[in-house]
C-alpha cells in the first residue's frame, strides 16, 4: 500500500516540460502585447483630463479672487499663488499655465 501512494506521489512531482514552459511563456506575450499598448493609451487620457481638471480648478480660484476684491482679476496667476487662492500654477506635465489678464481665462499651454 504504502509503495503504491509513493508511486503516486512521484508521478505528481514531475516538473514541467519544455513545451510546457513554453505554451505559457507564448500565452504571458501575447496577453502583454495586447495589455501594453491600451496602458500607454489610457495614460495619455489621464494626463489630458489631469489638465483640464487643473485649468478649471485655476480658473475657479480667478473667479474667487474676482468675488473677493470687488470684481477685480488679478494681475497675474503668482498673485494667486501668493494669495494662498492656488498652491502651484503647472500642468501636471510642469508646463506652467497661460493666463489672460485682460479676460480672466486660464488655459493649458
Amino acid at each position: 500500500m504504502f509503495k503504491a501512494f509513493r508511486k503516486l506521489i512521484a508521478a505528481s512531482e514531475r516538473g514541467f516540460t519544455l513545451i510546457e514552459m513554453m505554451i505559457v511563456l507564448l500565452i504571458i506575450s501575447v496577453l502583454l502585447l495586447i495589455a501594453v499598448p491600451n496602458m500607454i493609451k489610457s495614460q495619455d487620457v489621464v494626463q489630458d483630463k489631469s489638465t483640464q481638471a487643473t485649468v478649471k480648478l485655476v480658473q475657479s480660484q480667478v473667479a474667487a479672487y474676482q468675488m473677493d476684491h470687488d470684481g477685480s482679476l488679478p494681475a497675474s496667476l503668482d498673485e494667486l499663488v501668493q494669495q494662498n487662492y492656488v498652491d502651484n500654477i503647472k500642468t501636471p506635465e510642469g508646463e506652467t499655465l497661460a493666463y489672460d489678464a485682460a479676460t480672466g481665462n486660464v488655459s493649458a499651454p
